[in-house]
């Protein structure tokens, strides 16, 4: 069925229709754009404004409240517009209850419930048609785009919330409209107040997007929380993905009060800032100096600095230097010791700087550190894929030494996993000169871990 549009005073009219008087036209969908707007490029608010015949129901004031909660699932369901309005006659003793014309076309239309409501209410069944007038305001995000885009084109409007900014990854034949696009999502997402969309890949040294403003202030300094900690940083120098904070929490749980954490690539702190807080000791790195100067300014925000060491360096300097220096006094300890390394785009080929870290003879009991490497793979055997090529840049098998957990899914045969195992005593220790008699006990550990 269709619905007639007709361009309309503000004011919405009434006209009632019973028995075998002709009843106007229903469109199946309740809003259809003017056909003018199709190819605008520079947002004209006006000219979404529509007028829309939808029925009704007189009901009086008295049972009012009652027979809205009856018809809850019949009634219109809009941005912005009212679902009881002024009864044409304007007087106190009724309203007209707006019905959604896709579910209400007769009076047959009721479901038995709230037919016998509407008996019990004492209000008559007959349906009154009231033309309603729509605006941009009451318009959803994808009606607007729907209605300007090339027809047949994805309109496709999915974004990045992160703190107050909007950020999209436009396809090619939407890149004419970008400011009108990045206008819509703005007025119809609150608190977005700055729409952004991403020029470029992600830079693999520093992790950030090359980004163009759509719309709004230019003002690139977000504030978010995530699993209870507050983040801030400027979006357009450092990396942030709002989409790994499940990742971040299961991480972090594994580590314990009292526990070690090196993040090799920590970014503005999503993985060092909550171990701290949970009562690790963290060392904490990162190679962009603004990533470096926003993981220091969260600590503090968190009331973390204490727990927190940072350092500006690269991944493989970081584990060569401040991870070597440390990790032979806590490899004699009983607390955990963690490795994070979040970098899926290289983080794989880093694991190399582990081989022959340490130079002393392990004894029998070393506490050795459990690593967490990120990665992508576009493999139709992701698990196995992450593990042979964390396994050929350790230079040492890790098949039935690692679990290998997916992460989420980021482009279409693209995924991004995490590779978690206790670094083997034979990658981490140089063999000294002239080795010493191993003891017996020695012998068997190793006889089993291999076997």
């Amino acid at each position: 069925p269709r619905l007639t549009n007709h361009h309309m005073p503000a004011r919405g009219r009434c006209s009632v229709y019973s028995g075998f008087a002709p009843k106007p036209i229903m469109e199946h969908k309740l809003y259809r754009a003017p056909p003018e707007v199709r190819g605008m490029t520079s947002l004209d608010k006006e000219a979404f404004t529509q007028t829309i015949t939808v029925p009704a129901l007189r009901v009086p004031t008295g049972v009012l409240n009652k027979v809205v909660k009856s018809l809850r699932k019949a009634t219109i369901q809009r941005p912005g517009v009212p679902r009881v309005v002024q009864d044409k006659e304007e007087t106190s003793d009724f309203r007209l209850v707006l019905l959604d014309p896709h579910r209400v076309s007769s009076p047959s239309s009721f479901s038995e419930a709230e037919a016998e409501a509407l008996r019990s209410f004492s209000v008559a069944e007959e349906l009154q048609y009231y033309e309603l007038r729509l605006t941009y305001h009451n318009l959803k995000s994808e009606e607007v785009l729907e209605a300007v885009l090339p027809q047949g084109q994805d309109v496709t409007s999915g974004f990045s919330r992160v703190g107050h900014i909007a950020h999209m990854n436009l396809r090619d034949h939407q890149l004419p409209y970008k400011n009108l696009i990045g206008q819509v999502i703005m007025d119809k997402n609150p608190g977005v107040t700055c729409v952004v969309n991403k020029t470029n890949m992600i830079d693999s040294t520093y992790r950030n997007f090359k980004m163009e403003m759509l719309a709004g202030e230019e003002n690139m300094v977000a504030k978010v929380k995530e699993n209870g900690v507050t983040y801030e940083f400027d979006f357009s120098h450092v990396y942030w993905n709002p989409r790994l904070s499940t990742e971040h929490q299961r991480v972090v749980q594994l580590v314990k009060r009292g526990d070690t954490v090196f993040d090799v690539f920590a970014g503005v702190g999503p993985f060092a800032i909550p171990a701290a807080r949970s009562g690790a000791n963290v060392l904490a790195n990162d190679l962009n100096p603004e990533s470096h100067r926003w993981l220091q300014h969260n600590c503090k925000l968190n009331k973390v600095e204490k727990k927190v060491r940072t350092f500006n360096l690269d991944g493989r300097a970081f584990i060569q230097g401040p991870v070597k220096q440390e990790l032979p006094a806590l490899l004699k300890g009983r607390a955990g010791v963690h490795v994070v390394m979040n970098l899926p785009a290289l983080a794989l080929d880093f694991l190399d700087a582990f081989r022959g870290l340490l130079h002393q003879e392990p004894s029998c009991d070393e506490n050795l550190p459990t690593v967490h490497c990120y990665g992508f793979s576009k493999d139709d055997h992701p698990e196995a894929d992450v593990a042979d090529r964390a396994s050929h840049s350790l230079g040492f098998p890790l098949k039935d030494r690692c679990s290998v957990h997916f992460v989420r899914n980021v482009a279409p045969n693209k995924d991004m996993m995490c590779v978690s195992f206790t670094v083997p005593k034979e990658v981490l220790f140089k063999p000294s000169a002239e080795p010493a008699p191993k003891r017996q006990k020695c012998e068997e550990a190793t006889d089993s871990t291999q076997s």
